[in-house]
């Protein structure tokens, strides 16, 4: 039998509606802290359909909750299961605080939801507080244009659940590039949990990934990656159209899909590539990562995972973000622009291949990031690694009491 004193739990919660970020993110973050603590396991909780589809480290695993996912009216409906979303958001809470009951975890770690989706995460948060566990939130670095978070999270009542449950916030970014939280009426004991970490570094992988593409000379050939794909038909579009208009002068290109793209859109791209000699498309591959290191440059919408590997490989990159649902992406790329990190190209409808074109061009005489120096910029691994031991060295019996810990927590870098 495993001694619970010399063996560590960290659970993770990911409510994972749609696409590939947080689950990404979670399962970065849960690979680096089994590395950094060989006493250590993580489990995650995720709803993503594809979450099988990964690999995972030895000490890391999941729980597959039923899936949701957000219908263009802003409804919620169950992703397989012909059943009420109520009896699913009823499953997955079920599911989410036996899974806690049971694992018994020395962390809980709830990624970008205070109260996850529809507040199903809310029992689960009342036992674990009631047994002394330690409560995170993590927050990428950008969630939305203020405005529009404030009035989501007055709906949910996001704020108070910050301040009643939460021990720290862990924001997986820098303040110079954003504050996440900005024009949010928050009390000072949040912002005094807040620990800007830095980005969060992403390692060379074991695997190549992709070798149909081995062929490809290294360096020499753009990467165009819209993450899931459920919204990055724009993209796709208008990088096939600067190529149809100059497919002399461009160099070859690797056009990723991503595995929520519609069907029938990926089938229109592939026929359109399939005319262009130096364009080649790849539906998707769990180990993007060794493509990115190959790469000479990067043609992405700026989701944070993809931001986090650009910085990580160091590559050159066009951002071309998105603006609705919400303005993360183009926050982020805006910011990152300013700094001379990336280069962006807004999406204003018009998509002038020309326009395209020549961006793409630029990409070849473009600084890698590291030219830029930015103090603790993909520190972030680290830093969870050291905020997590400090909450399992404290333990759950010993650490600091729910009171000292609203006062106590300053707003910082860590």
């Amino acid at each position: 039998m495993i001694d619970r004193r010399d063996h560590k739990r960290i659970l993770i919660y990911s409510h994972d509606t749609f696409g590939l970020g947080h689950l990404r993110r979670c399962r970065a973050i849960a690979h680096s802290l089994v590395d950094a603590d060989a006493s250590l396991s993580v489990l995650i909780l995720s709803g993503s359909p594809i979450i099988g589809s990964f690999d995972f480290r030895s000490r890391v695993d999941f729980v597959r909750i039923p899936g949701v996912i957000k219908l263009r009216n802003g409804e919620y409906v169950s992703l397989s299961l012909h059943i009420d979303i109520e009896e699913t958001l009823a499953m997955r809470s079920s599911i989410i605080r036996h899974t806690a009951e049971i694992f018994d975890p020395d962390i809980l770690i709830v990624d970008k939801e205070p109260l996850g989706l529809r507040g199903e995460v809310r029992p689960t948060l009342d036992l674990l507080r009631g047994r002394g566990t330690p409560l995170i939130l993590g927050l990428r670095d950008v969630m939305d244009d203020p405005g529009a978070l404030e009035s989501e999270w007055a709906r949910k009542n996001a704020i108070p659940a910050l301040r009643d449950y939460y021990d720290e916030i862990w924001v997986y970014g820098l303040p110079q590039i954003c504050d996440p939280l900005e024009g949010l009426d928050l009390p000072a004991s949040v912002r005094r949990r807040m620990v800007y970490t830095g980005y969060l570094r992403r390692t060379v992988p074991s695997t190549s990934g992709a070798p149909q593409f081995d062929d490809l000379p290294e360096g020499k050939f753009l990467l165009v990656t819209p993450g899931g794909g459920g919204d990055g038909d724009g993209l796709i579009d208008w990088v096939l159209a600067a190529y149809e208009h100059d497919p002399g002068s461009l160099p070859q290109a690797v056009v990723v899909f991503g595995p929520f793209m519609m069907p029938d859109r990926q089938a229109a791209f592939a026929a359109r590539a399939a005319r262009l000699p130096n364009v080649r498309t790849l539906t998707f591959d769990a180990h993007l990562e060794g493509l990115i290191v190959r790469a000479g440059g990067i043609v992405a919408m700026g989701g944070y995972n993809t931001f986090c590997e650009i910085l990580s490989f160091d590559k050159p990159a066009l951002i071309v973000p998105r603006t609705t649902p919400r303005l993360e992406q183009y926050i982020r790329a805006q910011r990152a622009a300013e700094l001379g990190l990336v280069a962006m190209l807004p999406d204003n409808g018009s998509r002038d291949p020309r326009e395209m074109a020549a961006a793409l061009l630029r990409l070849g005489h473009q600084p890698r990031p590291s030219t830029v120096v930015v103090p603790g910029l993909l520190d972030g691994m680290e830093a969870v690694n050291r905020l997590a031991l400090k909450w399992l060295a404290a333990g759950r019996p010993a650490r600091w009491a729910r009171g000292a810990a609203q006062g106590g927590l300053g707003s910082r870098h860590a």
